[in-house]
């Protein structure tokens, strides 16, 4: 019902600006004996299939409105309301001397004009600046709230937005963060970093086709997710790649990059940005392995050292286990002995169970000691595929 009416004003509109226009038309045409009821009748009805369509394409746009503010979070959309509100009042101080300027004559068309473009500019912005900075703008207005009173005392950290490096999206973990709630704020997401995964998925490389799909299929997953949420930043920098349009955006909006690249987090901490590495975050969330714990362990292969033996945790992490390297193939009980950290894993050290070693021994099968000489491989982060982890 609202949409028929929404139509019939606007052909009821165009219906009478047709009629009530036939006065605007030079007066020569009129007094050169042109019918000028015939002329009215053509442009009312002109007037009415412009305002049919007219409603139309306005009935189109309401509907989309209607579905994005259904979607849209409520805080999200009350900052940016709040954003738009804000622009306006900035430009409409600022055009009040210009206003007030004597201008005449033709130069008199100059204060619309910069009414009009200064409205428009300074709303933008402010919306803008509300999608980025939505939730400190919110906190201005209820600054008694508990999550600001925390904020101001310095317990909690305000959220920043999240910008999504190409890695970060194509290794394709960044939605079971988001689904648990580890990542809060907005997710930004750079056209630059779009046009890459295009590239990508335009390749002739199989390999580099696949990875650009899986990050634009995700992108897409993302938006139907968690709606307006996920915001496209459509900035153009100037920077010799994506890595370097990635920093300066994350300069810009002061939030935070989320990369599995370890060379870009390193170039984000040098510059002093805030940045999240998902190598790093994955590494810290693995569970902890303590000196004197006892673990069940396949053996899958040979150390570095002649007795050693190698096996892996559930999770990956490469375990050498002293005295070991005669039971391949087998499971047996370990007592970790040690730990070793880097920024790019984790080795664990452990030792055979005493009945394990006894029964070794007993079995004849030599077992040459690599005691106080740990092997440490070339690559902490290590993989074996022939066995289980």
């Amino acid at each position: 019902m609202v949409e028929l009416l929404i139509l019939i004003l606007f052909v009821i509109s165009g219906a009478a600006t047709g009629w009530m226009g036939v006065h605007l038309l030079p007066q020569e045409l009129l007094a050169a004996g042109t019918d000028v009821e015939l002329v009215r009748w053509g442009l009312t009805s002109g007037g009415a299939v412009i305002g049919l369509v007219a409603g139309l394409v306005f009935r189109r746009l309401r509907l989309q409105l209607m579905r994005q503010v259904r979607t849209m979070p409520t805080d999200l959309l009350v900052s940016r309301a709040v954003g738009l509100i804000l622009g306006l009042l900035v430009a409409n101080l600022l055009l009040a001397p210009v206003l007030l300027l004597p201008l005449a004559g033709s130069s008199a068309l100059v204060k619309p004009l910069v009414a009009v473009i200064s409205n428009v500019f300074f709303g933008v912005l402010g919306y803008n600046l509300a999608e980025v900075h939505g939730r400190t703008l919110l906190r201005l207005f209820n600054p008694t709230s508990t999550e600001a009173l925390l904020v101001a005392d310095g317990v909690l950290t305000p959220a920043t937005a999240k910008i999504l490096d190409t890695s970060v999206i194509i290794d394709g973990r960044i939605r079971g963060m988001l689904a648990c709630g580890l990542l809060e704020g907005q997710v930004i997401v750079a056209e630059t970093v779009i046009d890459e995964m295009q590239k990508l998925a335009d390749s002739t490389n199989l390999e580099k086709r696949a990875k650009g799909r899986r990050g634009l299929k995700l992108l897409t997953e993302l938006r139907e997710s968690y709606g307006r949420r996920l915001v496209i930043n459509t900035t153009r920098y100037d920077g010799a790649g994506t890595d370097d349009r990635l920093l300066q955006l994350t300069e810009d909006t002061g939030g935070t990059l989320v990369t599995a690249d370890f060379n870009l987090s390193q170039v984000a901490q040098v510059k002093d940005l805030k940045v999240m590495n998902l190598s790093e975050l994955v590494i810290a969330l693995r569970p902890e392995v303590q000196p004197g714990d006892e673990l069940k362990l396949k053996i899958v292969r040979e150390g570095k050292e002649e007795s050693q033996g190698v096996g892996y945790l559930e999770d990956g992490t490469m375990v050498v286990v002293d005295d070991a390297r005669t039971l391949i193939g087998s499971r047996h009980p370990v007592v970790v002995t040690g730990a070793l950290q880097t920024p790019t894993g984790r080795m664990v050290f452990a030792r055979l169970d005493e009945g394990t070693s006894a029964k070794t021994a007993k079995s004849g099968k030599p077992s040459r000691s690599g005691k106080g000489k740990s092997s440490k491989p070339n690559n902490p982060n290590e993989r074996d595929t022939a066995g289980p982890r």
